[in-house]
């Protein structure tokens, strides 16, 4: 059931994108007068063999246009007349160029045409930052009651990096850390020589953070891996048949003691209860005003058998901000534009050998992970706001096929004021397909990889 979930929400989320990216392309060539034969979410061919297996979910003719729903769900495209594009029709192209053709139309004109698709991408990743600010606002996690309560819990990666249990996090790059969420801010992580400074104690120790730590977060559930608030033992529920069912443990018991050790922490009981030899158990529970001592033979068991709050930091431990419309509207741009910022950093890191392409990229199985085995719409958001505008970055790449390609070849046509030939643009379409074709095959495969290898 999970992976139906995160598979519709992938695929409702892509949905939404490519018809607003072709809707982009559409608009701007309609405003010139631009005849566009089709538009159709999905492909209605095997991508990028566009005489393989030619046909349509659903189709309808409205005017000039063939509205429709491809079987191949990969993307989606406009057919524009008198433009070579991923349909490759040469037949037109054979003909004598007509008023209403994208190839009669100023070089300036085309421009804008073929950025039509990342602008409105753009505009909608705006959008939906917008609406988030404003209907969900910000809920934050304040540093200094973490650290105020027990410093955070270093969980595999944290432990990896050089973070114990009970440190501090004081500053992230230099700069002090406000909120529990900003240790994990990509521009933390992406940053030259990033750094986080810790309290351990009474001293203060500087943790270097490598240039590909940020890596480690492509990993399934990685974030949950890193590091966390400590939790106090205080049980929410008791499991039937168990241990703290036996001894009548009850919600609100508050553990403090294990084998003659006070404890006050989730960690320090879990680590207690870790490779023990006795066969008997002592721990003491605080209930009210009483303390209450227990003893029980524990042989065999690993938990004593309840579940703490899902809440992992209370009410007063939280910010919560609320933004009127006119907030958003300031807001919203400055979070999206942060978002292709992190992405331009990550390209550099990635061209530049710093970070892996084999455990950066991900295709679609990896995209759908992203989204969780539960319909949480915030996130759902959250990520579709994300994908649009790395969406848009993706597609400026100047690889013919992709919108960057096409970009490219205006520019030098406007500088130079003379057009590459036909025969030479569909040639590069070509390889652009066999790049692009080569980089699908090339996600998948790391996606299995990656179910494989559990990562």
């Amino acid at each position: 059931m999970e992976g139906l979930i995160m598979t519709a929400q992938l695929l409702l989320s892509l949905s939404i994108l490519i018809v607003v990216h072709e809707w982009g392309h559409f608009f701007a060539a309609r405003v010139f007068k631009i005849k566009v034969e089709k538009f159709y979410l999905f492909f209605d061919f095997l991508f990028p063999m566009a005489n393989v297996m030619n046909f349509s979910l659903f189709k309808k003719k409205k005017g000039d246009t063939e509205y429709g729903i491809g079987w191949f769900p990969l993307g989606g495209y406009v057919k524009i007349a008198g433009m070579v594009d991923e349909s490759m029709d040469k037949e037109q192209m054979k003909l004598p160029p007509q008023p209403w053709e994208f190839r009669s139309k100023p070089a300036w004109q085309r421009l804008i045409v073929m950025l039509g698709g990342i602008i409105v991408n753009v505009i909608a990743g705006i959008i939906i930052f917008i609406g988030m600010t404003y209907f969900m606002g910000d809920r934050f996690v304040l540093n200094d009651y973490v650290n105020a309560h027990g410093g955070v819990q270093a969980l595999e990666l944290g432990q990896q990096l050089g973070i114990q249990t009970g440190d501090k996090i004081i500053r992230a790059n230099g700069k002090p850390v406000e909120f529990f969420e900003d240790i994990i801010k990509t521009d933390v992580l992406l940053s030259q020589n990033s750094t986080y400074t810790v309290l351990r104690g009474s001293e203060e120790i500087e943790i270097p953070i490598p240039a590909n730590f940020i890596e480690s977060f492509s990993k399934k559930d990685a974030i949950g891996k890193f590091l966390q608030p400590r939790r106090t033992i205080v049980i929410e529920e008791v499991a039937k048949d168990s241990l703290a069912g036996k001894v009548g443990l009850l919600k609100g018991d508050r553990i403090i003691e294990l084998d003659g050790t006070p404890i006050t922490y989730f960690d320090e009981l879990r680590e207690g209860l870790k490779n023990r030899k006795s066969d008997s158990i002592a721990f003491k529970v605080q209930r009210g005003e009483q303390v209450l001592s227990f003893k029980e033979y524990f042989k065999g068991h690993t938990n004593i058998g309840f579940a703490l709050a899902s809440v992992i930091v209370p009410a007063e431990g939280e910010k919560v901000i609320n933004y009127s419309l006119g907030q958003s509207i300031l807001l919203g741009p400055g979070r999206a534009f942060d978002i292709i910022a992190v992405q331009l950093k990550a390209y550099k890191k990635l061209f530049t050998g710093q970070l892996s392409f084999t455990k950066s990229m991900s295709g679609p199985v990896g995209m759908a992970r992203m989204y969780g085995g539960v319909w949480d719409w915030e996130r759902f958001w959250r990520m579709t706001g994300i994908i649009s505008l790395v969406l848009a970055l993706g597609n400026l790449l100047p690889i013919p096929g992709l919108d960057g390609g096409y970009v490219l070849f205006l520019l030098f046509e406007m500088v130079s004021g003379k057009a590459p030939s036909e025969k030479f643009f569909e040639n590069a379409i070509k390889i652009g397909m066999a790049i692009l074709l080569l980089l699908m095959v090339f996600v998948f495969y790391n996606d299995i990889a990656r179910i494989f290898t559990g990562n």
